[in-house]
Protein backbone atom coordinates (compact mmCIF):
# COMPACT_ATOMS: atom_id res chain seq x y z
CA UNK A 1 0.00 0.00 0.00
CA UNK A 2 1.43 3.25 -1.16
CA UNK A 3 1.47 5.90 1.84
CA UNK A 4 3.11 9.03 1.99
CA UNK A 5 5.85 10.30 4.34
CA UNK A 6 6.97 14.29 5.08
CA UNK A 7 10.46 14.20 5.88
CA UNK A 8 11.97 16.95 7.61
CA UNK A 9 15.94 17.82 6.85
CA UNK A 10 18.74 19.93 8.81
CA UNK A 11 22.33 20.23 8.50
CA UNK A 12 25.02 21.49 10.85
CA UNK A 13 28.59 22.76 9.81
CA UNK A 14 28.24 21.87 5.45
CA UNK A 15 30.51 24.66 3.91
CA UNK A 16 33.68 23.74 2.48
CA UNK A 17 35.69 26.36 4.68
CA UNK A 18 33.65 26.45 7.82
CA UNK A 19 36.85 25.10 9.28
CA UNK A 20 34.65 22.31 11.51
CA UNK A 21 35.96 19.23 10.72
CA UNK A 22 32.51 17.27 10.51
CA UNK A 23 29.28 18.08 8.56
CA UNK A 24 26.04 16.66 9.97
CA UNK A 25 23.01 15.75 7.79
CA UNK A 26 19.80 14.93 9.71
CA UNK A 27 16.24 14.00 9.01
CA UNK A 28 13.08 13.22 11.06
CA UNK A 29 10.50 11.51 9.07
CA UNK A 30 7.02 10.55 9.91
CA UNK A 31 3.45 9.71 8.11
CA UNK A 32 2.18 12.74 6.17
CA UNK A 33 -1.14 12.12 8.01
CA UNK A 34 0.08 12.11 11.45
CA UNK A 35 1.87 15.69 11.13
CA UNK A 36 -0.46 17.87 12.60
CA UNK A 37 -0.84 16.03 15.40
CA UNK A 38 2.19 15.53 16.32
CA UNK A 39 3.04 18.68 15.68
CA UNK A 40 -0.25 19.57 17.97
CA UNK A 41 1.39 17.26 20.98
CA UNK A 42 4.76 19.28 20.62
CA UNK A 43 2.74 22.54 21.39
CA UNK A 44 0.96 20.93 24.49
CA UNK A 45 4.42 20.31 25.99
CA UNK A 46 5.33 23.67 25.12
CA UNK A 47 2.10 25.06 26.91
CA UNK A 48 3.18 23.32 29.63
CA UNK A 49 6.08 24.82 30.53
CA UNK A 50 4.44 28.57 29.56
CA UNK A 51 6.67 28.50 26.50
CA UNK A 52 4.60 30.12 23.48
CA UNK A 53 3.34 28.30 20.95
CA UNK A 54 6.05 30.31 18.10
CA UNK A 55 8.78 29.29 20.70
CA UNK A 56 11.62 27.74 18.34
CA UNK A 57 13.13 24.13 19.89
CA UNK A 58 16.77 25.06 18.63
CA UNK A 59 20.14 23.10 20.51
CA UNK A 60 21.37 26.02 20.44
CA UNK A 61 18.72 27.53 23.12
CA UNK A 62 19.32 24.20 25.24
CA UNK A 63 20.18 26.06 29.18
CA UNK A 64 19.27 24.90 32.20
CA UNK A 65 16.29 26.91 32.74
CA UNK A 66 14.94 24.98 29.63
CA UNK A 67 16.34 21.42 30.45
CA UNK A 68 13.31 19.85 31.84
CA UNK A 69 11.71 20.67 28.73
CA UNK A 70 13.71 20.05 26.65
CA UNK A 71 14.38 16.58 28.29
CA UNK A 72 10.58 15.73 28.14
CA UNK A 73 10.95 16.86 24.00
CA UNK A 74 13.44 13.84 24.00
CA UNK A 75 11.19 11.54 25.54
CA UNK A 76 8.34 12.73 23.42
CA UNK A 77 10.31 11.32 20.31
CA UNK A 78 11.31 8.44 21.58
CA UNK A 79 7.43 7.47 22.64
CA UNK A 80 6.25 8.78 19.79
CA UNK A 81 6.08 5.76 17.38
CA UNK A 82 5.67 7.74 14.21
CA UNK A 83 8.60 9.54 14.42
CA UNK A 84 11.92 8.27 13.35
CA UNK A 85 15.90 10.30 13.10
CA UNK A 86 18.63 9.37 10.37
CA UNK A 87 21.95 11.56 10.69
CA UNK A 88 24.80 11.16 8.87
CA UNK A 89 27.87 12.62 10.67
CA UNK A 90 30.71 12.82 7.47
CA UNK A 91 34.30 13.79 8.37
CA UNK A 92 35.58 16.75 6.25
CA UNK A 93 39.38 16.02 6.66
CA UNK A 94 41.52 14.24 3.82
CA UNK A 95 38.61 15.39 1.38
CA UNK A 96 40.48 14.85 -2.36
CA UNK A 97 37.26 15.96 -4.68
CA UNK A 98 39.53 16.73 -7.57
CA UNK A 99 39.85 12.60 -7.73
CA UNK A 100 36.86 12.08 -7.80
CA UNK A 101 36.25 14.29 -10.61
CA UNK A 102 33.66 16.47 -8.29
CA UNK A 103 33.53 19.72 -6.49
CA UNK A 104 32.17 20.03 -2.89
CA UNK A 105 28.54 20.71 -4.00
CA UNK A 106 28.88 17.17 -5.82
CA UNK A 107 29.72 15.87 -2.67
CA UNK A 108 27.36 17.54 -0.44
CA UNK A 109 24.54 15.75 -2.80
CA UNK A 110 26.14 12.77 -2.54
CA UNK A 111 26.38 12.84 1.25
CA UNK A 112 22.41 13.44 1.39
CA UNK A 113 21.54 11.20 -0.84
CA UNK A 114 23.60 8.71 1.78
CA UNK A 115 21.84 9.97 4.31
CA UNK A 116 18.20 9.90 3.10
CA UNK A 117 18.39 6.24 1.23
CA UNK A 118 17.66 4.11 3.67
CA UNK A 119 14.34 5.99 4.40
CA UNK A 120 12.94 5.45 0.97
CA UNK A 121 10.96 2.72 -0.32
CA UNK A 122 9.90 2.92 -3.91
CA UNK A 123 6.39 1.59 -2.96
CA UNK A 124 5.90 4.74 -1.08
CA UNK A 125 6.48 8.90 -1.41
CA UNK A 126 7.81 11.32 -0.04
CA UNK A 127 7.99 15.35 0.85
CA UNK A 128 11.16 16.49 1.85
CA UNK A 129 11.13 19.68 3.91
CA UNK A 130 14.56 21.65 3.66
CA UNK A 131 16.30 23.76 6.59
CA UNK A 132 18.52 25.50 4.37
CA UNK A 133 20.47 28.74 5.84
CA UNK A 134 22.80 29.42 2.67
CA UNK A 135 22.23 31.46 -0.19
CA UNK A 136 22.60 28.44 -2.59
CA UNK A 137 19.30 27.27 -1.52
CA UNK A 138 16.67 27.41 -4.67
CA UNK A 139 20.07 25.60 -7.13
CA UNK A 140 19.90 23.62 -3.99
CA UNK A 141 16.43 22.26 -4.08
CA UNK A 142 16.81 21.64 -7.93
CA UNK A 143 20.08 19.58 -8.11
CA UNK A 144 19.02 17.35 -4.61
CA UNK A 145 15.63 16.87 -6.62
CA UNK A 146 17.43 15.42 -9.45
CA UNK A 147 20.29 13.72 -7.90
CA UNK A 148 17.48 11.95 -5.78
CA UNK A 149 15.53 10.80 -7.88
CA UNK A 150 17.77 10.03 -10.84
CA UNK A 151 19.31 7.69 -7.97
CA UNK A 152 16.09 5.90 -7.39
CA UNK A 153 15.53 5.96 -10.97
CA UNK A 154 12.52 7.95 -10.23
CA UNK A 155 12.50 10.29 -14.00
CA UNK A 156 8.65 10.64 -13.13
CA UNK A 157 8.61 11.96 -9.45
CA UNK A 158 6.46 9.72 -7.85
CA UNK A 159 8.44 8.24 -5.10
CA UNK A 160 10.07 11.79 -4.28
CA UNK A 161 7.22 14.40 -4.96
CA UNK A 162 8.58 17.61 -3.79
CA UNK A 163 11.44 19.13 -2.19
CA UNK A 164 10.72 22.60 -0.70
CA UNK A 165 13.00 25.16 1.40
CA UNK A 166 10.71 25.89 4.70
CA UNK A 167 11.21 28.19 7.65
CA UNK A 168 12.08 26.22 10.57
CA UNK A 169 10.65 28.57 12.87
CA UNK A 170 7.23 27.48 11.76
CA UNK A 171 7.01 23.66 11.83
CA UNK A 172 7.49 21.97 15.24
CA UNK A 173 9.14 19.01 14.04
CA UNK A 174 12.03 20.45 11.66
CA UNK A 175 12.92 22.00 15.04
CA UNK A 176 13.49 18.48 16.96
CA UNK A 177 15.65 17.77 13.65
CA UNK A 178 17.87 20.65 14.56
CA UNK A 179 17.67 19.62 18.47
CA UNK A 180 18.72 15.95 17.58
CA UNK A 181 21.76 17.10 14.92
CA UNK A 182 22.36 19.55 17.21
CA UNK A 183 23.12 16.45 19.65
CA UNK A 184 24.60 14.41 17.52
CA UNK A 185 27.33 17.00 16.22
CA UNK A 186 28.38 17.95 19.67
CA UNK A 187 29.48 14.87 21.01
CA UNK A 188 30.34 13.40 17.27
CA UNK A 189 33.44 16.64 17.98
CA UNK A 190 33.87 16.32 21.15
CA UNK A 191 32.94 19.59 22.37
CA UNK A 192 29.65 19.43 24.65
CA UNK A 193 30.05 22.92 26.43
CA UNK A 194 27.35 22.75 29.14
CA UNK A 195 25.74 20.41 31.45
CA UNK A 196 22.38 21.17 29.96
CA UNK A 197 23.32 19.59 26.44
CA UNK A 198 25.06 16.96 27.97
CA UNK A 199 21.91 15.90 29.82
CA UNK A 200 20.32 16.09 26.39
CA UNK A 201 23.10 13.76 25.04
CA UNK A 202 23.28 11.97 28.18
CA UNK A 203 19.00 11.01 27.58
CA UNK A 204 20.19 9.95 23.89
CA UNK A 205 22.14 7.95 24.54
CA UNK A 206 20.02 6.04 27.50
CA UNK A 207 16.93 5.66 25.17
CA UNK A 208 18.65 5.20 21.83
CA UNK A 209 21.12 2.30 23.26
CA UNK A 210 23.86 3.46 21.64
CA UNK A 211 26.82 5.16 21.31
CA UNK A 212 26.09 8.14 19.59
CA UNK A 213 29.38 7.84 17.82
CA UNK A 214 29.35 4.88 16.25
CA UNK A 215 27.26 3.08 13.27
CA UNK A 216 23.59 1.31 14.36
CA UNK A 217 22.29 -1.24 12.48
CA UNK A 218 21.47 -0.61 9.41
CA UNK A 219 18.13 -0.83 9.17
CA UNK A 220 17.68 0.92 12.87
CA UNK A 221 14.02 2.64 12.43
CA UNK A 222 14.17 4.88 15.71
CA UNK A 223 17.99 6.31 15.53
CA UNK A 224 19.85 5.68 12.91
CA UNK A 225 23.23 7.05 12.40
CA UNK A 226 26.59 6.61 10.02
CA UNK A 227 29.51 8.00 10.50
CA UNK A 228 31.59 8.57 6.59
CA UNK A 229 35.25 8.89 6.21
CA UNK A 230 36.63 9.98 3.07
CA UNK A 231 38.14 6.66 1.54
CA UNK A 232 41.61 5.89 2.53
CA UNK A 233 40.94 7.77 5.90
CA UNK A 234 39.55 6.75 9.39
Amino acid sequence: MNRLYNVYCDESCHLENDHHPIMVLGAIWCPAETTGGISEEIRVIKDHYNLSPKFEIKWTKVSPAKIHFYLDLVNYFFDQPDLHFRALIASKIGLRHEDFNQDHNTWYYKMYFDMLKIIFSPEDSYRIYLDIKDTRGGIKVHELHEVLSNSMYDFSYEIIQHIQIVRSSEIEILQVTDLLIGAISAINRGKVNSAAKQAIIDLLRDRSGYSLTRNTLYREMKVNLFNWHPRGVE
